[in-house]
């Protein structure tokens, strides 16, 4: 179901996957700083959660402004937080490198200005913790104060997400975190030898097991 969510004075656009039976709970998924929402791994994503009965609003939000892009995804959680056609008990917010660190900064305003439990989790795929060669400055600040479960899918070889850094600032996190290595895998989830298809498998299988650990689900 295409929809158009109001932002200021434009409109944003996004795409539900509407379970069969009546969801409960709900993902909110963007894409990174290219691309769009019909990056294909958002696409089966989305897919794959209806099949397993929770909803998917996935939105397109250009601008490679972090703030901007923050104040997007808060508007989104908002739209479906007050939707009349999706009376959800809570979502999870997702993302796509970029779009990750938004939703983790959604996260961490929220947590701060409203104490509700509408948003259950985060799950970041290929969290751009540096920027390539940039292993000095780390983008952890958010991931520092969140308290909801939190689900990493990351490559081994990212090249903007140092194994050992990721794993470092983990262990200093404060919520539940749980972090899914791609062996092998780049930024773009890439693998030499490897389809997209069977990478996007995995990592479909292991959101929607994390998903499980922390909801119920339709099976």
């Amino acid at each position: 179901v295409k929809v158009k969510i109001p932002f200021g004075n434009k409109y944003l656009d996004a795409i539900f996957s509407v379970p069969e039976k009546k969801p409960t709970y709900g993902v909110i998924l963007t894409h990174g700083a290219g691309g769009d929402m019909n990056f294909p791994h958002l696409v089966s994503l989305a897919a794959c959660l209806a099949s397993h009965g929770v909803l998917c609003l996935r939105f397109t939000c250009k601008g490679l402004n972090i703030a901007y892009r923050t104040k997007a995804f808060k508007t989104v959680v908002e739209y479906l937080k007050l939707s009349d056609d999706y009376k959800l008990s809570g979502v999870f917010l997702a993302g796509r490198s970029m779009g990750s660190r938004a939703a983790a900064s959604v996260i961490r305003h929220l947590s701060q200005e409203e104490d509700d439990d509408f948003i259950q989790g985060l799950v970041c795929l290929s969290y751009p913790l540096h920027r390539p060669k940039l292993q000095s400055k780390l983008r952890d600040e958010d991931l520092l104060f969140i308290r909801c479960p939190v689900l990493f899918v990351s490559g081994s070889a990212d090249e903007m997400c140092e194994k050992q850094l990721l794993e470092g600032v983990a262990s200093k996190m404060k919520a539940p975190k749980k972090i899914h290595w791609i062996d092998k895998a780049n930024h773009g989830m890439a693998v030499k030898g490897r389809t997209t298809d069977d990478i996007m498998e995995e990592i479909n299988a292991q959101v929607v097991s994390w998903l499980g650990e922390n909801i119920q689900l339709e099976h």
